[in-house]
C-alpha cells in the first residue's frame, strides 16, 4: 500500500517575502506572458527556478540558473528548513466559496519491477521528460508536489487544523491557498496510515510522476541500491469524494476538415443529433454551463445523445472515449483541448478552429471505478481545479 511520510519542508520566510507574490501555478499552465508577470513580481518567485530561464551573461544553463537561485535562496534565510519532519495540511478555497482541502508529505516511489498502488487515472500524451529530469539533478529538490487522490473514506479527518495557517495567500483568480504544519507523532501516525489503507490515484503530475522514477533508478544505480530521499516525491493526497474536488471537462476544438464536411451529419453515425438553436455566447453559455455533450459550429448548436451501440464501440462511458470513436471517423483534421467551453466557442467565433464539441465532466464515481478496476482513461479526460501552487513547501533531497 502507498508510503507516506513527513519530510523537513523548505518554506518561505514571511518576514522577508510577500507570499502572495512568490506562488505561482503549476509549470505546465504557465504561458510566456504569464511567466514574465510572475517573475516582475518578485525576485523570489517560485516561477524563477520552476520555470528557470537562462544567464546568457553569467554562462549558466537554465537548470544551473535554478540551483544557483535556491542556494542562494536559503543562504540569504528566503527560504527556511522546518526545525522536524512534519506534514502540511492544504487547503484551496474558490471565490464561490467551493473548497479542497488536503495534505502534502513524502509519497514512496514504488520499487522497480513492483507492482504499485499509485495508480496513474489518465493516459498521457507524449511529452518530453527531460526538463524536469534536468531540473530535478540540477536542484536536487521537489519543487511543486504531485496530486494524488485516496480511496480512504474518511482521510481528510485525520488532518483537520485547529490553529492559523503559516500561509494565507490569494492568486490572481482570487482563490485562496492556506498551509499548516503538522509535527505531532500522534496525528503524523494517524494521516500516514490512513493514506496507507488503500490505492491512490495520480490527479495531476503524471509526467512529474515518471520523473521522479527515472532519478530514483539514478540515484540507486549511482549508490549501490541504496534507499535515499530520491526514493519519495512530494505529493499532495486529496480524499476521492465530491466534495473535496472540484473535476471539469477537456472541451475538443476541430479544424483543418474539408470545407464541405457536414459535422452535424457525420456525428450522427454515433449520437443523436438535436439542434438546440444559434451559435450564440447565450446559447452555448447554457450548454456549457449546464454540462452538456454539445457540438458547436458557425452555423449552430447541436445536443449529442449517444447510440447505446457507441458506448460498446467505444469500450468506455467517457465522453472523452465517445467523442474520440467519431473524431477517428472524420477525414484529416487537427484536434485542441480548450479548459472552458468560452475558449471552445471563442476558436470557433474567430474562425481559428471549423468546430468545438462541449464534453462534460467525469464524476467522482466514475474516477473511483476506473481506478479500481485499475483503467486509465484517454488523455485529457479530466481537469481538476483550482490547481495547487508552487512555493507553498519545497522539499529538498539529500543523496
Amino acid at each position: 500500500m502507498p508510503r507516506f511520510e513527513p519530510f523537513n519542508g523548505l518554506r518561505y520566510n514571511p518576514e522577508m517575502v510577500r507570499l502572495d507574490r512568490v506562488i505561482a501555478p503549476p509549470y505546465d499552465v504557465i504561458e510566456s506572458a504569464e511567466r514574465v508577470h510572475l517573475a516582475n513580481r518578485s525576485p523570489q518567485n517560485s516561477v524563477l527556478i520552476e520555470l528557470p530561464e537562462a544567464d546568457l551573461v553569467g554562462g549558466l544553463d537554465r537548470y544551473q540558473v535554478a540551483a544557483t537561485l535556491l542556494e542562494s535562496w536559503l543562504e540569504e534565510g528566503v527560504l527556511t528548513a522546518e526545525g522536524v519532519p512534519a506534514l502540511y495540511p492544504y487547503k484551496m478555497t474558490s471565490p464561490d466559496g467551493r473548497s479542497s482541502m488536503g495534505v502534502i508529505g513524502a509519497l514512496g516511489l514504488p520499487e522497480p519491477g513492483e507492482e504499485s498502488d499509485i495508480l496513474p487515472h489518465e493516459q498521457t500524451l507524449p511529452k518530453p521528460k527531460s526538463d524536469r529530469l534536468d531540473l530535478l539533478r540540477a536542484t536536487r529538490a521537489n519543487l511543486s508536489p504531485i496530486w494524488g487522490l485516496s480511496l480512504t473514506a474518511g482521510l481528510s479527518a485525520t488532518f483537520e487544523p485547529e490553529e492559523p495557517p503559516v500561509i494565507d495567500a490569494y492568486d490572481d483568480d482570487r482563490v485562496r491557498h492556506q498551509l499548516w504544519v503538522i509535527d505531532e507523532p500522534e496525528v503524523i501516525d494517524a494521516v500516514c496510515q490512513g493514506v496507507a489503507a488503500s490505492p491512490l490515484v495520480i490527479a495531476d503530475g503524471h509526467h512529474r510522476y515518471e520523473t521522479a522514477r527515472a532519478y530514483q533508478a539514478e540515484r540507486r544505480q549511482a549508490s549501490g541500491d541504496r534507499p535515499a530521499d530520491a526514493d519519495l516525491v512530494m505529493a499532495l493526497v486529496v480524499e476521492l469524494a465530491d466534495d473535496q474536488l472540484t473535476v471539469g471537462p477537456i472541451h475538443r476544438t476541430i479544424s483543418g476538415l474539408p470545407e464541405s464536411t457536414d459535422l452535424p451529419g457525420a456525428f450522427s453515425k454515433w449520437f443523436a443529433v438535436v439542434r438546440a438553436g444559434d451559435a450564440t455566447e447565450r446559447v452555448v453559455g447554457a450548454l456549457g454551463q449546464s454540462h452538456s455533450l454539445a457540438l458547436i459550429t458557425p452555423e449552430g448548436a447541436w445536443m449529442l445523445t449517444p447510440h447505446p451501440e457507441a458506448f460498446e464501440a467505444a469500450g468506455s462511458d467517457l465522453d472523452s472515449s465517445l467523442v474520440e470513436l467519431m473524431m477517428n471517423e472524420l477525414p484529416a483534421h487537427t484536434s485542441t483541448h480548450r479548459h472552458t467551453w468560452h475558449q471552445a466557442f471563442s476558436s470557433v467565433v474567430s474562425g481559428e478552429s471549423q468546430a468545438a464539441v462541449l464534453l462534460r465532466p467525469v464524476t467522482v464515481d466514475q474516477i473511483a471505478e476506473w481506478a479500481a478496476a485499475r483503467r486509465k482513461m484517454p488523455p485529457k479526460t479530466t481537469y481538476f481545479s483550482p490547481k495547487p501552487r508552487t512555493g507553498m513547501v519545497f522539499r529538498e533531497l539529500e543523496d
